[in-house]
């Protein structure tokens, strides 16, 4: 026993331990879950979507995990099944995960994750997540006739947005403010992150990183542009010319927004009424998911010698819209549905001011398990020798960029604006396909709200009336 004691190495036994965890958790684990729910969700296996998704919800009291992730997607499956009770459900717990973590410090998180990846850190949302889940809980509503709970919910997706910025702005500093102070404690740190090689490797390998036209900051157009529409509808006209002046002016070239606006403005002004008016909602196609892709960075490591070692980050990847468009045929006319918000520009504009921060947390990863590698390494001994064999592939393991991201998001919404049909039925047709046709009851005003995930799918659609 007394031999066993005296040959015991605390460095190896930490790095076994780090060893253990990372192959323990597997090199990317949400990866390859989020690739087996998004083949079912294409393939429109809604039934095997919802259960492969529950199963991976823990059901503990505090959130942990991909917990809020999976009823993100749970609450969209349900809504496209038009369970809009158990769809609400979902959303109502992955907004309650928001306000836990929104309560949270996260720069325990953020710093903690450049020991290993950002994996490690449960996934705590984005912006976006937060706004959209509120429009779907309002949408959920209105299908079931609570109007009063969708304005709720209106107006909570556009608080959300009018918080996003200042939220952002604030969470940046304090990460700003402990990674200088862990650069200053790491000289090598600093070096590497203020390295502009790493910055030229990064624009050649993701040349398309900031080549887009963003949004104003943390908007979706979609959400101020719906909100405009209900609050037409319950009677609240200054809030609805508000709204649709925003939306037209991030849209622009919108004749529908235009028309919207103007009669809007019209019924302020005690000049008209809202009335026998049918807006078709086309959500479209698929969003962005996010692809790992490894870039090798140059690292100053303890010597004078550059070391070049890989890094994992996350990059996002395009999927397809079901249609470029689609039409409604009333009373003989034609109206062809226009772009009111592009998801891709959406997730775009926050992915982009994100990744700095994961590109340095990325950077001081590898920065100190290199450094604990050639440390290692200098003990000429067999055990760190054997250390430094294990420490490098625990650097390998652990290397995982995060690729979480809420995959039932549609990559457009698109909208048209027409006169009631006068014998109540409404033709949608999609280019090429089959067209859908619609009964609009009698009502003063009503949506029809069209999903359609790919051009193989089946339609889903709901009235809802007013």
């Amino acid at each position: 026993m007394t031999g066993a004691v005296k040959h015991w190495n605390p460095v190896l036994f930490a790095v076994l331990t780090l060893l253990s965890s990372a192959f323990l958790t597997g090199c990317n684990a949400p990866m390859g879950q989020l690739n087996a729910f998004n083949r079912y969700f294409k393939a429109c296996d809604y039934e095997n979507s919802a259960l492969f998704a529950q199963k991976r919800i823990s059901g503990r009291e505090k959130p942990q995990g991909e917990d809020l992730l999976w009823a993100l997607q749970l609450g969209t499956v349900e809504r496209i099944r038009r369970d809009y009770r158990k769809s609400t459900e979902y959303f109502d717990k992955a907004e309650d995960m928001l306000k836990f973590y929104d309560e949270q410090s996260k720069i325990g998180d953020a710093v903690g994750s450049t020991i290993a990846s950002d994996n490690i850190v449960p996934y705590k949302g984005q912006e976006y997540d937060g706004v959209m889940i509120n429009v779907y809980k309002a949408l959920n509503f209105m299908a079931e006739g609570k109007m009063d709970l969708a304005r709720v919910e209106f107006n909570r997706a556009l608080d959300r947005q009018r918080r996003a910025k200042e939220k952002f702005s604030e969470e940046i500093n304090k990460l700003k403010s402990e990674l200088e102070k862990k650069q200053q404690q790491d000289k090598f740190s600093k070096s590497n992150v203020e390295n502009p090689k790493t910055y030229e490797l990064l624009a050649q390998k993701y040349p398309n990183l900031y080549e887009f036209e963003a949004y104003p900051d943390f908007v979706n157009p979609f959400a101020t542009y719906l909100a405009g529409i209900y609050f037409n509808l319950v009677g609240d006209y200054s809030k609805a010319v508000y709204l649709l002046k925003e939306s037209y002016g991030m849209v622009g070239n919108n004749s529908y927004i235009a028309e919207d606006l103007s009669i809007t403005e019209e019924i302020l002004d005690g000049k008209g009424q809202l009335e026998n008016t049918v807006w078709l909602i086309f959500e479209n196609g698929l969003g962005p998911v996010k692809k790992e892709f490894r870039l090798d960075i140059p690292l100053f490591v303890a010597t004078n010698k550059v070391k070049y070692v890989g890094i994992a980050l996350p990059k996002l990847e395009f999927r397809d819209r079901a249609y470029p468009y689609l039409v409604a045929e009333a009373d003989g006319k034609d109206y062809k549905t226009r772009l009111v918000s592009d998801m891709d520009r959406v997730i775009q504009t926050e992915f982009s001011k994100d990744f700095k921060g994961i590109l340095i947390r990325a950077i001081i990863s590898a920065t100190a398990k290199t450094v604990a590698q050639y440390a290692l390494e200098k003990q000429n001994s067999n055990a760190g020798s054997i250390a430094s064999i294990m420490m490098a592939a625990y650097s390998y393991a652990s290397t995982a960029a995060d690729v979480r991201i809420w995959t039932t998001l549609p990559k457009d919404f698109q909208i048209a604006r027409l006169r009631k049909p006068k014998n109540g039925k409404l033709k949608i047709i999609p280019p090429g396909s089959i067209p859908l046709d619609i009964d609009i009851p009698d009502c003063n005003n009503a949506i029809v709200y069209v999903r359609i995930i790919s051009n193989q799918a089946v339609p889903v659609y709901k009235v809802i009336t007013f």
